[in-house]
């Protein structure tokens, strides 16, 4: 057993280091080529550097590479990472798949599919780094409960599936993604190989790809959404935030829309049909349909405690919206908002009534999206009211919604036009 032997499993996450001690950034995924009769070869590592970026680190970089930390040498080229054709990625392409274990590694006559748990990386005697060995979960037994043996076996003693898209467990790849942002969740799902991300986002929890959907431009959503069985679909969309859903469920044709409509909660599909009735360039389109709303005798206390809530938007948490009853969208009568900031300058008790900023005009439903823009920047806001005709509040605009609104499409995407 070589010393240099180092488990992939143990290396997702890990810090990569420069020769004096400073941090480059964590690794994300190790890149390797197969070759006809010998083990695949290692050629790099996939690291994430500072601002999410992820990057190509050849191998020859690498001065040591350990389970606890990497240490690389020379310049890192910062160019976004793309997968060149022939590459795979060890965590998202290998661990997990199911292989065919000889009969001598496996200890069952004519061999048996195993499922690849991890897989060990080792460095030979000409320098090069390879894939020596597997760990390995043989079938599970009969009896309930029971889980199959562990193997470690060599790169050759096993076969991969002539079918290349066969079953595949995403578990260590999802360990990966857990920690990232939904921008970054979305960039790093929409990295991998397609048939590749349609078993990791089958297996995602439903609130993880409403967030990554969420960031996606809408090619790319409907291209997921349409490969979700309906009931999956539904379930998303319940958990995306009610104007993001109204979005895609605008640009899928009516029929679908109706049918994933009738398919979600009975609450979540209300909000999203109201939003539907409103242009999409106007202040009812771009506004969400569940701002925090209190009666004018609720305390400052009440208001704080909704505000803490981890989820609501932090733009949504800047004000309170005080209205007469009822308190759900549509409400009573708009009767003015309370800022953060100002609720924190009024003992707990004090009444909501009492700090209400009346002077800012509430949005009328039907305000274009330029005139959302000039007031949010007039009265130097992050979010405003929306009222109809008959003052109930309907909703409230927030200044990521009109920025998405006015970007174009591919503003997430505008550094990505180089290459490795």
């Amino acid at each position: 057993m070589s010393s240099s032997r180092v488990f992939v499993g143990r290396l997702a996450g890990r810090g990569v280091f420069d020769p004096v001690g400073d941090r480059i950034g964590k690794v994300r995924d190790l890149l390797v080529v197969y070759r006809a009769a010998t083990a695949p070869r290692v050629v790099g590592l996939i690291v994430e550097i500072p601002g999410k970026r992820r990057v190509f680190l050849p191998i020859g970089r690498i001065t040591s590479i350990a389970a606890g930390q990497i240490i690389a040498t020379g310049l890192i080229n910062v160019r976004r990472f793309e997968q060149r054709g022939g590459e795979t990625r060890m965590i998202a392409e290998i661990i997990g798949r199911e292989v065919q274990v000889s009969d001598s590694a496996s200890g069952v006559a004519g061999g048996t599919t195993a499922t690849i748990e991890d897989a060990a990386i080792d460095r030979t005697r000409s320098g090069e780094w390879v894939v020596s060995e597997l760990f390995v979960r043989l079938p599970k037994p009969a009896a309930p409960f029971a889980r199959g043996d562990t193997r470690i076996v060599r790169w050759s003693d096993v076969r991969l599936p002539s079918d290349s898209a066969g079953a595949q467990s995403a578990e260590l790849l999802i360990q990966t993604l857990v920690d990232l942002k939904p921008a970054d969740l979305a960039e790093a799902l929409l990295e991998l190989p397609h048939a590749r991300m349609l078993e990791v986002i089958g297996e995602l929890p439903d609130d993880r790809v409403a967030d990554a959907l969420e960031e996606m431009v809408e090619t790319d959503q409907l291209a997921l959404l349409a490969q979700m069985q309906s009931d999956r679909a539904a379930d998303v969309l319940d958990r995306m935030e009610p104007d993001d859903a109204a979005d895609l469920i605008s640009a899928l044709p009516a029929a679908r829309g109706e049918e994933l409509l009738d398919l979600m909660e009975p609450e979540e599909a209300e909000d999203v049909r109201r939003l539907l009735e409103y242009d999409a360039d106007t202040a009812g389109g771009l506004m969400s349909p569940s701002p925090i709303v209190l009666s004018g005798e609720s305390s400052v206390a009440e208001g704080l405690a909704l505000i803490r809530r981890a989820e609501i938007p932090p733009a949504m948490a800047s004000a309170v919206y005080v209205t007469h009853p009822p308190y759900e969208t549509p409400t009573g009568e708009y009767l003015g908002m309370a800022h953060f900031q100002r609720m924190l300058r009024f003992p707990p008790h004090e009444r909501m009534s009492a700090l209400l900023d009346t002077e800012i005009e509430a949005l009328p439903v039907q305000a274009s999206a330029a005139e959302v823009a000039r007031r949010l920047a007039s009265y130097d806001m992050v979010a405003l009211p929306v009222v109809d005709d008959q003052q109930r509040l309907v909703g409230a605009v927030t200044i990521d919604d009109v920025l998405d609104h006015l970007l174009p499409d591919d503003w997430r995407h505008a550094d990505d036009e180089v290459e490795r």
